[in-house]
């Protein structure tokens, strides 16, 4: 279920690297190299597929910039959390 502008904000406050970017929850990590980069993509796609959720991202040479949404409920929700949760901890 998408979550209210209130509940996002409060949530937010839990997770120190996220904030909210074109109405999704963004982040954006910079690492040594591209094959550090890559090396991190990999194992958030394992996490993300494990939980049949999958980020919006890109990635140029040692930079990653995630977005997170659930686009079949046109909005964030708890999905969009757990995964932002996971991601902080894989990094």
């Amino acid at each position: 279920m998408k979550l209210a502008e209130k509940e996002i904000q409060k949530k937010l406050k839990d997770l120190k690297n996220w904030h909210l970017k074109e109405d999704k929850l963004f982040a954006e990590y910079e690492f040594k190299d591209f094959k550090e980069t890559f090396a991190i993509m990999t194992r958030i796609a394992f996490e993300a597929e494990k939980l049949q959720h999958h980020p919006e991202w890109k990635n140029t040479y040692n930079t990653l910039e995630i977005f997170l949404t659930t686009h079949d409920e046109n909005g964030i929700t708890e999905k969009d959390f757990e995964l932002a949760k996971s991601i902080d901890k894989i990094i």
